[in-house]
């Protein structure tokens, strides 16, 4: 069973994103054990950008150092990419619990970045709200993959 913790930043506002992401909540109940934790985002303007990733990098962290048995993985548009059968294969390589961090809306500070491991769910940017619905569903794809399921084809 996947040991599964997803760190975001904020709330999903979108009520239809939501509803994605408890539908994918429920049917990955079988296949992994799942916790979400959602960070307070930091509003910005154009002028403190820099400073809003410095203090979400501070919030990261914090929050990474409490799980040093997990392998973490940042989700960043120019992370490794992968299909989503050799993605399947992956996780199931992995022997430890997995804790996966989508950043906010700027994305990681460069010190996160050169920290952690990166995935890419796509070289295109999208919203975190969206990209959070993205990797839900391809968990649940992950998992069905896994125990031999009819979903992907």
């Amino acid at each position: 069973m996947l040991d599964i913790t997803l760190v975001a930043f904020g709330k999903i506002k979108e009520k239809h994103y939501e509803a994605v992401c408890q539908e994918y909540v429920r049917r990955l109940k079988p296949y992994a054990r799942l916790k979400i934790i959602e960070l307070e985002a930091v509003s910005f303007s154009a002028s403190n950008k820099l400073a809003v990733q410095q203090q979400e990098a501070k919030k990261v962290k914090v929050l990474l150092d409490k799980y040093p048995d997990h392998q973490v993985v940042l989700w960043d548009e120019a992370g490794e990419s992968f299909t989503s059968l050799t993605w399947a294969k992956k996780l199931v390589k992995i022997n430890r619990p997995l804790l996966l961090v989508i950043g906010g809306t700027l994305g990681f500070a460069p010190e996160i970045k050169q920290s952690y491991t990166r995935w890419s769910l796509s070289p295109l940017t999208m919203p975190h709200e969206l990209a959070r619905v993205v990797l839900m569903e391809q968990l649940y794809r992950a998992a069905t993959i896994i125990q031999g399921k009819e979903y992907h084809y």
